[in-house]
């Protein structure tokens, strides 16, 4: 995909998650997800610190550990997930970034290209959305080309029994759910597009 796609496509991608996050009232932070370990505040603190710390690590600072430690959720959690989001957007725009390195602390520590790692940031929002929406009742859905987008890096994801360690940032594969695009990168990650999760009353 041509870099400006790509990061068009990634803006379009994290965008789509945050009209779902505005619509999280203070009860619900407590409402289970698919991520087994974590109810919705949890998840919602995740995804705020990730944008977070990839927008540090673009411009040369992912590797002070304290950037990707998550913080309870304020008054607030959906506009600061909104901020963060746009943070990271912006991050990503700078000309130069598809040519540093970025230190991703959590997954490696080496320096990782910014078209993997803008890459990687993509998918991770593609399933973070769904698993916001799962919790919420909501329905979910994005562009074809997003998900034409997210698909291969779903594929490049190592399989093996680093998805078993704790702290593992996927579950192991579900089986081949179909040709359904989203269907498919949520079960290469460990989702199952099946699963019921109890939505809001």
């Amino acid at each position: 995909m041509h870099t400006i796609e790509l990061r068009a496509t990634h803006a379009r991608a994290v965008r789509a998650t945050v009209p779902l996050v505005a619509q999280v009232r203070p009860p619900d932070l407590s409402l289970p997800t698919p991520c087994a370990a974590w109810d919705l505040g949890r998840l919602l603190a995740h995804m705020t610190v990730q944008h977070r710390g990839f927008a540090a690590a673009a411009a040369g600072h992912g590797g002070d550990l304290d950037t990707w430690q998550p913080r309870p959720p304020g008054d607030d959690p959906a506009r600061e997930y909104a901020e963060a989001a746009e943070a990271v957007i912006a991050a990503f725009a700078q000309p130069d970034v598809l040519d540093r390195g970025f230190l991703l602390p959590e997954i490696t520590p080496r320096p990782i290209p910014g078209r993997l790692a803008i890459g990687f940031h993509l998918v991770d929002y593609v399933v973070h959305g769904w698993d916001v929406a799962r919790s919420l009742g909501l329905a979910y859905e994005l562009p074809p080309d997003v998900l034409a987008a997210a698909l291969p890096v779903a594929e490049a994801v190592p399989t093996g029994e680093s998805r078993l360690a704790p702290g593992a940032a996927f579950a192991p594969p579900v089986p081949d759910p179909g040709p359904d695009p989203l269907d498919r990168i949520l079960a290469l990650l460990g989702r199952d597009p099946g699963r019921n999760v109890v939505p809001r009353r």
